[in-house]
Parts: structure tokens; C-alpha cells; sequence
């Protein structure tokens, strides 16, 4: 696999102003503190966006708020992983 460009210009500018959002710095943190639970962070949020949010926490015993911190965390940790090309 070849390795892949550094993006210049307006598009360097564009990713650099998407590593200055409060959800990249969020899974940006997680996978930092927590590397080994991202995984599956991110797996527990693809259920919750299959089942629904109140259905998963309900099935899972969890409250709704702790369910939704999960959901949102595990789209940050998608979106850390994404921008920073990190997989």
C-alpha cells in the first residue's frame, strides 16, 4: 500500500479545522486514556444507532444518559479515527 499524500493548501486548512472540534478532541482523548476499550466503545455505539437509544439501554440495564455518552463517544472515537487517518 502506497503511503498517502499530505494534503495541501485549502484542503490542509480544511483538515486542520476538523481537529479543532470539541468531537475530535473527545475521541481523541478516549483513544489516548483508553486504547484498549476503543474498540469497543465504537461497537456499542453501532448497536445503540441499530437497536435505538432507549432500546439498547433498557436491554443493556443502562440509564439513557450513560447510553447516550456511550453513543456519542463512540462517534467521536469514529471521528478521531477518521480525521487522523489513524484507522
Amino acid at each position: 500500500m502506497s503511503p498517502t499524500p499530505e494534503p495541501s493548501g485549502a484542503d490542509a486548512a480544511f483538515l486542520e479545522g476538523l481537529t479543532s472540534s470539541s468531537l475530535y478532541a473527545i475521541g481523541a482523548y478516549f483513544c489516548d486514556r483508553h486504547p484498549e476499550l476503543a474498540d469497543d466503545v465504537v461497537a456499542q455505539a453501532a448497536a445503540i444507532e441499530a437497536q435505538g437509544l432507549a432500546a439498547w439501554a433498557a436491554e443493556e440495564g443502562e440509564a439513557l444518559e450513560a447510553a447516550f455518552q456511550t453513543l456519542v463517544t463512540g462517534l467521536a472515537v469514529r471521528y478521531f479515527r477518521a480525521v487522523a487517518g489513524t484507522g
